[in-house]
């Protein structure tokens, strides 16, 4: 096949005729390694980087395309991204100080470093670039994504969390969504190097882990709660036994004695799924001392608020809200999707037993993610929560303060010495 881009002159610093070649080379190597036999998935890297580097030098030879030393060796880098790799994106997944990856279309990737949204210079030639290297990230997976099934959410072989949706929903375009994995957690001291609390509140978290106090880590999307949650679980005592449900597996607990579980959505036929809520029920026979699920979002919310209530002190879970109090009608509202139909006091008395603190994260003004506020869910008096905030998150003063407390729980007491 003879590929004959207009011109015979082209330079890398032309974008728009190095786009359209880079396209035409992506073909040529794919039709000349099928060609050779040359199954990319059974190479190893460096072998398959010399057939392409000598494949590129055909093209740019047959071609003539005008390229130096350095231009040479990028387009065989990103030759390689491309039949290997994540194409375009895959400088974004090493660079270390990008958090989030967002696609929104082919003309526009936006990426999340120091907490701050920022553009890059990312672009994809058309959708259907966007599309096959989608379907390259989603194929390890196993998850399925087209007009039938437009939505997908996925873990990726590195731990990252990719969330995608296409036409005919998304109108301008595939949108990706990609949390991307810590290789090495935040420890406590780099957090507290990030002002994400003060050493006072560390050290009162910390002894309430020990004291198996039932915790909540409520806050908004890319606030931090999974990061405080891996943090939380490094307090956990190593002879306990700790069982997480995720639907997509992002804790990364550093504790000798984890089992980690993943919810599974059903296939194209629209079976085999399996739930948080069938996941949560089945952990409670596997002798557990504690119970982690990720983010409660669903029915599952009743089984955990039980499990707390039998026996798995220490437990703890996250979700969406926007401030504690929110937090808890969040709880009842999910309580509701079960079918319950106790009375609203007999529901509140049962969160009320069950949780023993709230821990609400926030992402400030200055793109930091901070712990806001953490309470103290002392019980429920004649229908109403009774909370008493022990620190909070000031914005006028930029520091933290410590509200007059009315009294300590007896819950609260466990832990001996945490507030003076």
């Amino acid at each position: 096949m003879r590929f004959n881009p207009q011109g015979s002159q082209f330079r890398l610093r032309e974008d728009s005729g190095r786009e359209r070649y880079r396209v035409h080379l992506h073909r040529f190597l794919i039709e000349e390694l099928e060609k050779r036999g040359i199954d990319v998935g059974d190479v190893d890297r460096r072998l398959l980087g010399n057939h392409i580097a000598g494949l590129v030098d055909d093209f740019i030879s047959r071609e003539g395309i005008a390229v130096n030393t350095g231009e040479r060796e990028r387009l065989i880098d990103e030759m390689l991204n491309e039949i290997l790799g994540y194409g375009p994106l895959e400088e974004l997944f090493r660079d270390p100080h990008i958090s989030d990856i967002l696609v929104n279309g082919p003309e526009r990737v936006v990426v999340e470093r120091h907490g701050r949204l920022e553009e890059t210079g990312v672009r994809f030639v058309d959708e259907s670039h966007v599309m096959r290297v989608l379907q390259r990230m989603l194929a390890p997976t196993g998850r399925r994504l087209d007009e039938s099934s437009p939505m997908v959410d996925a873990r990726l072989a590195d731990g990252s969390r990719l969330n995608a949706i296409i036409a005919p929903l998304a109108l301008d375009g595939p949108d990706i969504s990609i949390r991307k994995a810590r290789r090495d957690q935040l420890s406590a001291g780099e957090l507290l190097a990030n002002g994400a609390f003060t050493p006072e509140m560390l050290s009162f978290l910390r002894r309430s882990v020990e004291a198996r106090m039932n915790m909540l880590v409520s806050g908004g999307t890319g606030t931090g709660k999974t990061t405080l949650l891996n943090l939380l679980g490094q307090f956990i005592d190593p002879d306990q036994r700790i069982i997480t449900i995720e639907d997509t597996a992002e804790l990364q607990l550093d504790h000798p004695h984890v089992v980690s579980l993943e919810t599974r959505p059903p296939n194209a036929e629209g079976e085999g799924e399996v739930t948080a809520r069938d996941i949560v029920r089945n952990v409670l026979r596997m002798r557990p001392d504690r119970v982690v699920v990720g983010e409660v979002r669903g029915v599952e919310v009743m089984d955990l608020l039980q499990a707390m209530n039998t026996g798995h002190d220490g437990s703890m879970s996250t979700l969406h809200a926007n401030n504690p109090a929110d937090a808890l009608s969040r709880l009842e509202m999910l309580v509701g999707f079960t079918g319950y139909r106790g009375s609203e006091s007999t529901l509140r008395q049962m969160i009320a037993s069950a949780l023993d603190l709230l821990v609400h994260v926030s992402r400030t003004r200055d793109g930091r993610r901070r712990v806001t506020s953490v309470q103290e869910l002392v019980e429920c008096r004649d229908g109403n929560y009774v909370l008493n905030e022990l620190f909070s998150w000031d914005p006028a003063s930029g520091g933290y303060r410590r509200p007059a407390s009315g009294f300590l729980s007896s819950k609260l007491q466990r832990v001996e010495g945490a507030l003076p």
